[in-house]
C-alpha cells in the first residue's frame, strides 16, 4: 500500500467532512463549492502554512512533529483511532520504515492457549489484526460456527463477512460489522502498510465484494475494544454478547476477545445452551438453523 496515497486520502476525507460551522468558523462563502474545508482553513485551524499544509495533504508526512500532527488533529477533529492512525502513517513515512525486517510468524503461546483451555463459561479467541483467528476455545468456535465451517485458515472475520452470504443473517446488525471490520483492517494497514498478507487480504476482498470496496474507499478507522455484538445463531437463535479485547503485550500484534452475557439475561442463556451443543457436536457436520 503506497503511503503517500494513504495519506492523501486519509487527510483530504477528514478534511471533507467537516463543515465550517464545526470547524468554529464565523466568516465564509456560504456558496461555497468545496465540501467541508479548503485546506487554506485548515491551514489557519492548525497554525501551519497554507504551503506546508498542502505538501502533507499531497501525502509528504515524513518529518512531521508530534505537535504538528496534534494541531492537525485538533483541526480535523480527529478521533483518539483517528489521531494514532495518522501518527501511524507519519511513522511510516518516515526513514527506514520499508527497512523494517520481516517480523516473525504469530504463534499462541502455550500459556496463553492453557488460559483459553480454561475458559470454558465464555467465548474466547486470539486474533490478529488481519481479523484472522490464530486460537479459539471450543465455546468460540460453537458460537462462530458458520465462520468455521469455510474452508479457508486461518478463519477470518473479514473473509466470512464479505465473502460469505451466511454472514448478513448470523450478523444481525452485518451493515456495523462490515463497516467495522473495514475500518479495523484500514487501522492495520496504517500500523504496517508494509503487510503482504494485509495487502493479498484487502485485493482479494475488494475484488470479489463491492460492500468491501465501498467501505474501503471512505478511510474510516476504529479501535476495537469493547462493545456489544449482536449474534443470530443456527442453533440457539438470537443473543446480544458484550466483547471485550485485550492486547497481549508480550505478543505484539495479536489480542484475545472475550464475550459474555450478563447473569440471568437471555444471552447468558443461549451461551449455556450453546455450550452443551458444542459439548455433543460433530465438528465436521455443517450446521443447519433449527426450526
Amino acid at each position: 500500500m503506497d503511503n503517500r496515497d494513504e495519506v492523501k486520502a486519509f487527510l483530504s476525507t477528514r478534511r471533507a467532512r467537516i463543515t465550517p460551522e464545526q470547524a468554529g468558523l464565523t466568516a465564509y462563502n456560504r456558496n461555497r463549492r468545496v465540501p467541508g474545508l479548503r485546506r487554506s482553513e485548515v491551514a489557519d485551524l492548525a497554525g501551519v502554512s497554507v504551503e506546508y499544509y498542502a505538501q502533507l495533504e499531497r501525502g509528504n508526512l515524513a518529518g512531521a512533529s508530534d505537535s504538528v500532527l496534534d494541531a492537525l488533529g485538533r483541526a480535523l477533529r480527529l478521533d483518539e483511532a483517528e489521531q494514532q492512525h495518522l501518527a501511524d502513517l507519519a511513522r511510516a513515512a518516515g526513514p527506514g520504515a520499508r527497512a523494517r525486517r520481516k517480523p516473525p510468524a504469530q504463534q499462541i503461546r502455550p500459556g496463553v492457549a492453557r488460559v483459553l483451555e480454561l475458559m470454558t463459561e465464555v467465548p474466547a479467541f486470539v486474533g490478529n489484526g488481519r481479523g484472522d483467528v490464530l486460537a479459539g476455545n471450543p465455546l468460540m468456535r460453537a458460537l462462530y460456527a458458520p465462520m468455521f465451517e469455510r474452508h479457508d485458515r486461518p478463519a477470518n472475520h473479514a473473509r466470512f463477512a464479505f465473502l460469505d452470504p451466511r454472514a448478513r443473517d448470523f450478523w444481525r446488525d452485518w451493515d456495523r460489522i462490515a463497516s467495522d471490520t473495514v475500518a479495523m483492517l484500514r487501522t492495520e494497514a496504517g500500523r504496517d502498510p508494509y503487510d503482504k498478507a494485509l495487502t493479498d487480504l484487502v485485493g482479494e476482498l475488494s475484488t470479489r465484494s463491492e460492500d468491501f470496496r465501498a467501505r474501503w474507499a471512505a478511510h474510516d478507522v476504529r479501535l476495537h475494544r469493547t462493545g456489544v455484538k449482536q449474534f443470530r445463531h443456527p442453533v440457539v437463535g438470537d443473543l446480544d454478547l458484550n466483547f471485550e479485547t485485550l492486547q497481549l503485550t508480550a505478543d505484539p500484534g495479536l489480542s484475545m476477545t472475550l464475550l459474555s452475557a450478563p447473569a440471568g439475561s437471555a444471552g447468558d442463556d443461549a451461551l449455556r445452551l450453546l455450550s452443551s451443543w458444542a459439548a455433543t457436536r460433530d465438528p465436521e457436520v455443517p450446521v443447519r438453523r433449527g426450526r
